[in-house]
């Protein structure tokens, strides 16, 4: 039980992982040095507005100065922002391609052993066989056609039909003629029950 629990899952975590991981830190890292750089500009902008309103004008303008190096300093943590990103992009699609790759690989595999299984040679013979067989077939309809006479399609009519009325089973129809006169329907009913009605 020890070893069930105590075994090490395989990591699934790749090179191209790491290296993504590693990059988006690196962003996050100048994003946070960016809003830092902002903010102190603000207030080094501040500071000079209170060093001009002192008269010290030498001093506001070393202030801006450094400002403006700051400003530049920004500019090409934004630039290296949008090149870590793009980076990033570029490998997680590279990823993406390389699954895509590796299904079509699984794919053709897949068929090669489809094709190894039923080859071109295997397949033509078996549509051979299938238009013989058809052929035979045909053969066969043809001679049964051709060699029954005009009584011979007569007789199996009669069988036919015979067949049919014995799965119907009626009863046999009567031989005795019907009676010319019918009696009256009022003599009828006042006969006793039972009693037969002669034909006359």
């Amino acid at each position: 039980m020890g070893n069930i629990f105590g075994r090490k899952r395989r990591s699934r975590v790749t090179e191209q992982d790491k290296a993504v991981l590693q990059l988006k830190q690196q962003r996050d890292k100048l994003k946070q040095y960016q809003r830092k750089i902002t903010l102190q500009l603000e207030r080094e902008r501040e500071v000079a507005r209170q060093l001009l309103r002192d008269g010290k004008k030498e001093k506001a303008k070393l202030l801006l100065k450094k400002k403006r190096y700051q400003e530049q300093l920004l500019d090409k943590t934004e630039n290296q922002i949008s090149n870590l990103e793009r980076l990033v992009q570029d490998i997680e699609f590279t990823q993406i391609e390389m699954k895509v790759i590796e299904g079509l690989k699984v794919g053709n595999e897949c068929l090669k052993k489809m094709h190894e299984v039923m080859s071109i040679e295997e397949v033509e013979r078996i549509m051979d066989e299938t238009q013989e067989s058809i052929e035979y077939q045909r053969q066969i309809d043809e001679m049964l056609a051709g060699s029954l006479s005009a009584e011979d399609e007569e007789a199996i009519l009669e069988e036919l039909d015979a067949i049919v009325q014995e799965d119907l089973d009626l009863p046999e129809a009567p031989t005795e003629p019907l009676p010319d006169k019918f009696p009256d329907k009022e003599a009828v009913k006042a006969r006793p029950k039972g009693e037969l009605v002669a034909a006359s």
